[in-house]
């Protein structure tokens, strides 16, 4: 029993010591990793997952954000992410309004996978004791240079690129909140409409008495519009159902047609050629009745008178025959 036991407590003491070891080894390739990557500053990491931080507005929240946080999250194989995000008050003094509050910008990057951890009221600039607070290893953001609009430097990252703790990112190229909102000034009278059929009144979508009048009637002409348009589809469809079945009736009429002047023409031939056989068999009949006729003539010459009626009778039927 005792030999069991201490056999068991081997185990586990060599297993404890090869996951240690692995751990360690896993601490010194995240610290290669980072080095190649040009962070330097993660070479005495190894005890802890790196703290990555990536800050910004993140108003309207989309994939190309999702996609900038995600690469911050795999830019070491065992990274921490923390998002700071800039409060209204901020956001509205140095970038102007946003569409979305603060609690609605805070929530929606909580629900982002790659994200860790959400830092609300963030600074417009980050510093050092920010960075010392929250122990933060890393920042990552695109290269671009961003002014500092409270005009205490020309980039907001300058501090961080100088202690080499920056960690790049690429934007994703035709996507972004200033985008999407061009789309939606675009096509402003549209979505208003739209809100209007859903229930919303001028009050909520911030439009007069004489706009919203205005777009109600353009909203009636382009319903008119779109079942005329309908209309005419169906219609066209008909008219090209039909179409098609007269096209396919000319052709079979044609083709009937030639058919039945085929079938007519081999008739009359057939026709024909039985009516001048059945003549032709009667003119002889008849040519060999003659024949006999007159033999029968010139060998009764003295035949009496009753013979000779006889044989007008006999002609008679001849020329009857002929006739007919």
């Amino acid at each position: 029993m005792a030999d069991a036991k201490a056999e068991a407590a081997a185990a586990q003491s060599s297993q404890e010591e090869e996951e240690d070891w692995k751990e360690a080894e896993g601490d010194v390739e995240v610290s290669d990793r980072a080095v190649g990557n040009g962070a330097a500053g993660a070479e005495g990491i190894t005890d802890r997952p790196i703290r990555v931080y990536a800050d910004g507005i993140y108003d309207l929240f989309h994939f190309g954000h999702a996609r900038s946080l995600e690469q911050a999250k795999k830019s070491f194989p065992n990274a921490y992410l923390l998002v700071g995000v800039c409060n209204d008050e901020l956001t509205h003094q140095f970038k102007g309004r946003t569409v979305m509050t603060e609690e609605e910008r805070y929530e929606s990057l909580r629900h982002c996978k790659w994200v860790d951890e959400v830092i609300p009221d963030a600074p417009w600039v980050v510093t050092e004791e920010f960075l010392d607070k929250h122990n933060i290893d890393f920042v990552a953001h695109d290269s671009l240079p961003y002014a500092d609009a409270s005009g205490a430097s020309n980039d907001v990252y300058e501090f961080v690129k100088k202690l080499g703790k920056f960690k790049e990112t690429q934007r994703t190229e035709g996507i972004s909140t200033s985008d999407i909102i061009m789309r939606i000034v675009k096509d402003y009278n549209e979505y208003v409409m739209r809100n209007l059929a859903r229930g919303y009144s001028r009050n909520d979508l911030g439009v007069s008495y004489v706009k919203e009048k205005r777009l109600r009637v353009n909203m009636g002409l382009k319903t008119l519009r779109d079942k005329v348009k309908q209309h005419q589809e169906k219609v066209g469809e008909k008219w090209s159902t039909m179409a098609k079945l007269q096209e396919e009736w000319v052709e079979n009429a044609d083709r009937w047609v030639v058919g039945f002047l085929e079938k007519f023409e081999e008739g009359c031939h057939s026709m024909g050629t039985a009516i001048k056989e059945r003549i032709q068999e009667r003119l002889k009949a008849q040519s060999r009745d003659f024949s006999l006729l007159q033999y029968d003539q010139y060998d009764s010459d003295d035949d009496d008178a009753d013979d000779d009626e006889d044989v007008e009778e006999d002609i008679a039927k001849v020329v009857k025959l002929v006739k007919d």
